[in-house]
């Protein structure tokens, strides 16, 4: 009797170690498993204190160095995205280019004169053809909806939701994205700048669109003209890309003649009222 008792708590003991040396083996798995992960080290993107140089240094609120606020700021943005992505050196270097321009305000005036290479930067930036032979839209599917004016939305659009969408005729033909935004302010009269000759197409050639001339789909992601793609060949191209023509009354005037000319001429495309809530 007395040796099977000592048998069972030789079991026992066992068991209890061997429990144990699992339960240490797991911890020490673990603490290798932590100590083997990288850790994200720190960008520190408050570190530039970029809004902090702005209120503090007159040449940043000079006139003068508008732009390169404007920049100093894009380059912020840019070092979020790398850190947000992991490149956390790359962000750390830009933390200190924005340092550095801080610093050294007139560093941002030292461009180059060579408008050759300029140009080839600039052209980088252009974004390219979309090949994808979608000349035909989507207009025509099941449940759709009707098209809505713009001056019927509800609630209104952001500048985000207009900037980058496509324009289409009411034949649903491609005409271009949308490039910019012009906010009418004394006379009231908003437009919106429409890249001419299809989507993602580059150079500068574009038309310059009332935006109350627009409607668009209930899913908010396309603009339509209420002209086929036979009428839109007749408007205008934007005269100048440095926006001079918002002072040429009688330009503006007759560019929003021929839209409006041309949009009493064409049948209305399937236009309602706004549903509320429609917006994504």
């Amino acid at each position: 009797m007395l040796d099977t008792t000592k048998s069972k708590q030789k079991s026992a003991d066992r068991t209890l170690f061997l429990t144990f040396l699992k339960t240490t083996a797991l911890a020490v798995g673990i603490c290798i498993a932590f100590l083997a992960t990288p850790v994200r080290a720190a960008c520190n993107i408050s570190d530039a204190k970029l809004e902090e140089a702005i209120l503090q240094k007159p040449e940043l609120r000079d006139p003068e160095n508008r732009y390169l606020v404007l920049d100093l700021r894009t380059l912020r943005d840019a070092a979020f995205l790398l850190w947000t992505y992991g490149l956390v050196n790359d962000c750390e270097r830009l933390v200190g280019n924005i340092k550095e321009l801080i610093a050294s305000p007139s560093i941002g005036r030292r461009g180059t004169s060579d408008e050759d290479a300029v140009d080839q930067q600039q052209a980088a930036s252009e974004p390219l053809q979309q090949r994808l032979g979608k000349v035909k839209g989507s207009r025509g599917t099941l449940n759709e909806g009707p098209l809505v004016p713009i001056s019927a939305l509800d609630p209104g659009l952001l500048v985000n939701e207009i900037v980058g969408a496509e324009v289409r005729t009411s034949d649903d033909k491609i005409v271009g994205e949308v490039r910019n935004v012009v906010i009418g302010t004394k006379d009231q009269k908003d437009y919106v700048i429409v890249a001419s000759g299809g989507f993602f197409v580059p150079g500068k050639d574009s038309l310059v669109v009332p935006l109350l001339s627009l409607v668009i789909d209930r899913a908010r992601t396309s603009f339509f003209l209420p002209l086929t793609s036979a009428q839109i060949k007749s408007v205008p191209l934007m005269p100048d890309q440095d926006y001079l023509w918002l002072d040429d009354k009688k330009w503006r005037a007759k560019n929003d003649a021929i839209f409006q000319s041309l949009v009493s001429k064409t049948p209305r495309i399937g236009e309602t009222s706004a549903p509320a809530g429609d917006r994504k």
